[in-house]
């Protein structure tokens, strides 16, 4: 149990990445914090508690400063301490750039990226009064690489990774370790309804000749604030199957 006693909070936790990524912090002794804009984060929650984990479960919208803080301050109410926070919430609105709205632009940088900056910024203040803390941030292979369609994905997730290494160089002297995760494609609600030939499109431009699981993701996260990864900081990590190198 490598995080037992600790206390996390998942953003996006309803379904997909979020939830696996909860469920692995849970089966590693975390109490976990479940936060979603979706209601169905309640029926997620209520299933983990089932299984004996330790967990509740918030509905808020992290690129409202005033809701990330208060998801924070509800955690600190309940267990006393925040000591990991997983900035997974995020959104697509896909188009070309010339038919791109200017609301499909700032909704996905409202989320992505200044949703990862408001949770972070009310979580640090209890962790630098303790002097410990990990924060682990979801980002995209997309936000290393570009793809034609996602300019606003990219650029938010681009941002992400760049916010995380300058959180790691302003944080580390005061105990607490910044980290991301880029995902490739990852077997999803999304991916799911695409043609067979898609996806073995797809798979051609993955070495390991597969879809990423959300599991995949998870472990990573959880190797990233566990003790295993006490020196690692300001890193990105890709899983992706080999496709971005």
């Amino acid at each position: 149990m490598k995080l037992a006693q600790e206390v996390a909070i998942i953003t996006g936790a309803a379904r997909g990445i979020g939830q696996a990524i909860a469920q692995a912090l849970a089966a590693e002794g975390a109490k976990v914090v479940l936060a979603d804009l979706l209601p169905v984060v309640h029926e997620t929650a209520e299933e983990m508690s089932k299984q004996g984990f330790e967990t509740f479960s918030l509905t808020g919208d992290v690129s409202n400063f005033s809701e990330a803080q208060q998801i924070v301050e509800t955690t600190v109410e309940r267990f006393g301490q925040v000591d990991i926070i997983v900035n997974n919430a995020g959104i697509t609105r896909d188009n070309l750039l010339l038919r791109m709205s200017e609301e499909d632009w700032e909704k996905v940088i409202s989320i992505n990226l200044t949703g990862t900056f408001n949770l972070t910024k009310a979580a640090i203040k209890h962790m630098i009064k303790r002097r410990t803390g990990k924060i682990v941030n979801i980002a995209s292979v997309i936000g290393e690489i570009g793809n034609a369609g996602q300019a606003n994905y990219a650029a938010s997730k681009a941002g992400v990774i760049a916010f995380t290494k300058s959180v790691a160089k302003e944080l580390g002297a005061r105990g607490i370790r910044a980290n991301a995760v880029a995902p490739g494609f990852i077997k999803s609600k999304m991916t799911e309804v695409l043609p067979d030939n898609v996806k073995a499109d797809l798979e051609k431009q993955i070495p390991l000749s597969r879809l990423g699981l959300p599991v995949d993701v998870a472990k990573a996260v959880v190797f990233l604030v566990s003790p295993d990864a006490e020196y690692i900081t300001g890193q990105v990590l890709n899983i992706d199957g080999g496709m971005v190198m």
